[in-house]
């Protein structure tokens, strides 16, 4: 991910990267990617659903921003819902926002000049605290889970993260994916 100058970064960090339609399109694939994943291929074992649903939302933060990964999270929760007919709940939808804000924030923010530990940083965060924070809240209050059982959120997210770590990291040094992320950066 090479951002050519000053500009360039904070068009990628502003809400203004949503006019370019290349954009548009890739969020709009991480949006039905992060729904396949989630509402179609996860993994459920009692209140716990094990799913990469957060893949695609991270990757849109770290590539396009806060606000671009925050728009991801909302409408992949929101169509994943009604298309799976579960009933919209906004503390989780919030917690999926959570997710693409935080990672695009901290992608933005901290070690750039290091991809593997900005990455790193970018999922971390993001589930902690769309993933184990903003969700556990409200599954302990929508659903009276109890804290006890909230605590295994902790060790999935750790497992979920770390294999999403690694796929985005591949992704992104992957060096067609590179180029034509940069051709798309050029655009801006």
């Amino acid at each position: 991910m090479q951002l050519s100058n000053q500009k360039t970064m904070s068009m990628v960090g502003s809400v203004r990267v949503l006019r370019n339609v290349r954009v548009l399109i890739l969020c709009a694939v991480f949006v039905a990617i992060s729904i396949i994943l989630g509402k179609f291929v996860s993994i459920t074992a009692g209140p716990f659903r094990f799913s990469f649903e957060n893949l695609s939302i991270i990757m849109s933060g770290i590539m396009f921003g806060p606000f671009a990964g925050l728009a991801v999270g909302l409408c992949a929760d929101l169509i994943g819902c009604i298309a799976y007919g579960y009933i919209i709940c906004p503390q989780i939808t919030l917690g999926a926002c959570c997710i693409g804000f935080f990672s695009g924030l901290s992608s933005m923010f901290l070690l750039r000049s290091n991809k593997t530990l900005n990455i790193a940083f970018s999922v971390a965060l993001a589930h902690i605290i769309g993933s184990m924070l903003v969700k556990s809240y409200a599954l302990h209050s929508l659903l009276h889970t109890p804290y006890k059982a909230l605590l295994w959120r902790i060790p999935l997210y750790l497992i979920i993260g770390t294999i999403e770590f690694i796929i985005i990291l591949a992704i992104m040094k992957n060096k067609a994916f590179s180029s034509h992320l940069d051709r798309i950066y050029s655009k801006l």
